[in-house]
């Protein structure tokens, strides 16, 4: 998500972002990048591959437990490893083993799924395990996924788990919360069962065909060694260890990360499928084909917030990839194409349509803005009305989004691209008009509408203090003010803010949402009931759209769980608990000297496919 352009939400995960600069002016020696390196200097044996890269936000921690931020995520998924992953060239997505042997063996109309493991995969050396190998096993899963129920860790991936139903997990976990007994890890439950020592078996209480997809997703289902959580306790997030290509080997906290090539990962080499008429995935294969992974000996990541420095340090060649800050779009991108100049420095473009949406939410718990009644659906229908988001596109987003129709983004099964529908509508008149009919209207002459019952109206948008939150919120207050409704802000950091969004305690917050997996599913648990407080931030609760989601679920691909889809994205739509704003376009710029980035739609764990060559000497 962003904080306005929000750091992102995941499925379960939410992303963020200047002062523009002409290209042409003097860049200073040395930027932001290069100090966080200086104060994080190894010694003087650099690594021969060396990928340098910078984040707009700061990491949280590295516990597939406990993360909810994109960028832990990026980190997490690159130490840890699922069962599963995403082909790295083949478009549209598709799921190949990691740890696993092949994908699983899926029995009982999809309420089964049962993971053969690989043997001889090692974890990373950590002195929990005595100075031996540590072999992964079948056990290390069921644990991992059981740490999800434990309310200890306050798992914000636990939805996607509940709502799949897995057989005897809720039980073992409302004992915990209740107080009836501790959370017990050795309980056994039909649901979640290591079947031997390489083989684990996944029941649930109702189909889920698309059930696989979440054990590619490294951050969240990577494998987690039981004694190395009992060694840290709670501080696991600062020190995680996996079987993936990397290591954590330096923090200092929101400044700078290093990750080294896992001494312990096995031999693994590339394969891929990209489609034969794609030319671009064709030409990495043939690169990339049959060789060792991971290319790179390191991954450098400094932690620079504002645009203009992180601009600068790519601009130097400090950092060896960047997404285009949104205020540099127009001359670095303009038009959508590359700049001749960066074009002649041989620097590479990378665009598409992300499968993500932004979003403005309404705490339907709130007594302003929340409710189901006429009077307030009325509301907030008006307040979408009233809001022009192609203004946004054109004058935040500098023309790096697309308007959204609904919840469902792009690449994605449910998503209609022929949809037009009321959520990018913008017509002042009409929103006046409704807001007139229900009697939100001027009552004292100060020019400020009321409430029905006369009380003041006041809407509060939760933000953030960035340059691109204030330019947000100069937008919100033009539009609400040209319609009446008075607007103030409630400033703070993205995780005092993403605490109180879970807590129910904001009126309203822009944020964003990136899919994980290819299926518009994702976005439409944002709106299920039971969701309240974790994927649902507006606390949503109808129940038609339950029933729909349920019935969405279980449901194979086709044109009845499409039209279904379409059916629930409508109630949405007319009941506003979100406006949907945009679904953004995703622009890397890649430094000439790196080979082999290529963005998945799904997949951030593209760092081992990565090579650095020798840079220029100007460059660091």
């Amino acid at each position: 998500m962003t904080d306005d352009d929000p750091p992102a939400l995941t499925r379960r995960a939410v992303h963020r972002g200047g002062l523009a600069l002409a290209l042409g002016a003097v860049l200073p020696p040395a930027g932001a990048a290069s100090r966080a390196r200086a104060r994080e200097a190894p010694g003087p044996a650099t690594p021969r591959q060396v990928l340098r890269y910078a984040f707009n936000v700061a990491e949280s921690g590295f516990d597939p437990a406990q993360i909810s931020d994109l960028y832990s995520r990026i980190i997490a998924g690159h130490i840890f490893e699922a069962p599963l992953a995403y082909d790295y060239l083949a478009r549209p997505a598709l799921l190949v083993p990691r740890t696993a042997l092949a994908l699983p063996e899926v029995a009982d109309d999809f309420r089964s799924f049962t993971f053969r493991i690989r043997p001889g995969i090692h974890f990373a050396d950590d002195p929990a395990f005595g100075g031996r190998a540590r072999e992964l096993t079948a056990h290390d899963y069921v644990y991992a996924i059981k740490r999800h129920y434990d309310p200890r860790w306050k798992s914000p991936s636990l939805y996607v788990l509940e709502n799949a139903q897995v057989l005897g997990m809720d039980r073992v976990r409302r004992d915990a919360v209740e107080g009836r007994r501790p959370f017990d890890y050795d309980r056994e439950v039909e649901g979640l069962k290591a079947l031997d020592r390489y083989t684990f078996r996944v029941r649930l209480a109702k189909p889920a065909p698309r059930f696989a997809h979440l054990f590619a997703d490294h951050a969240t289902m990577g494998a987690v060694a039981r004694e190395v959580v009992e060694a840290h306790g709670d501080r696991i997030a600062e020190h995680p260890v996996g079987t993936g290509p990397f290591r954590l080997v330096q923090w200092r906290r929101s400044s700078f990360m290093a990750l080294e090539r896992n001494p312990r990962f096995r031999e693994m080499r590339f394969e891929a499928r990209p489609a034969p008429d794609d030319a671009e995935g064709q030409a990495l294969l043939a690169r990339l084909q049959g060789r060792r992974l991971p290319l790179l000996d390191r991954v450098e990541i400094s932690i620079i917030e504002e645009s203009q420095p992180r601009w600068l340090a790519f601009l130097n060649g400090e950092i060896d990839l960047v997404d285009v800050p949104l205020e540099f779009a127009h001359i670095a991108v303009p038009n959508g194409r590359l700049a001749p100049h960066l074009a002649k420095r041989g620097v590479r473009m990378t665009r598409q349509v992300a499968p993500d949406i932004t979003v403005t939410y309404f705490q339907m718990e709130h007594p302003v803005v929340g409710g189901y009644t006429p009077q307030k659906v009325a509301l907030r229908r008006a307040i979408s009305l009233a809001y022009d988001v192609g203004e946004e596109i054109r004058q935040v987003r500098r023309g790096q989004a697309l308007p959204a129709q609904g919840p469902i983004p792009p690449l994605t099964f449910g998503h209609d691209p022929a949809i037009v529908s009321e959520m990018s509508e913008f017509n002042r008149a009409k929103a006046r008009a409704l807001l007139d009919l229900y009697g939100y209207v001027d009552r004292d002459g100060d020019g400020w509408r009321e409430q029905p019952d006369g009380q003041p109206l006041v809407l509060e948008l939760a933000s953030g203090s960035d340059l691109q939150a204030r330019q947000f919120q100069e937008l919100w207050k033009k539009h609400m003010d040209a319609v009446g409704l008075r607007m103030r802000f409630r400033i703070a950091q993205w995780p005092e803010q993403l605490k109180l969004s879970r807590a129910g305690k904001l009126m309203m917050w822009g944020v964003g949402y990136s899919a994980t997996s290819p299926d518009g599913e994702d976005m439409l648990s944002m709106a299920y009931g039971p969701n309240a407080g974790s994927a649902n931030h507006a606390r949503f609760a109808l129940p038609a759209f339950d029933r729909l989601y349920e019935r969405i679920q279980v449901l194979p691909d086709g044109d009845e769980r499409a039209r279904l889809m379409h059916e629930a994205s409508r109630l949405m739509i007319a009941y506003m608990p979100y406006k949907v704003h945009t679904h953004r376009i995703r622009t890397t710029l890649v430094q000439p000297w790196v080979k082999g980035v290529r963005p998945h739609p799904f997949a951030r764990d593209f760092w081992q496919y990565v090579e650095v060559q020798p840079r220029p000497a100007a460059s660091g």
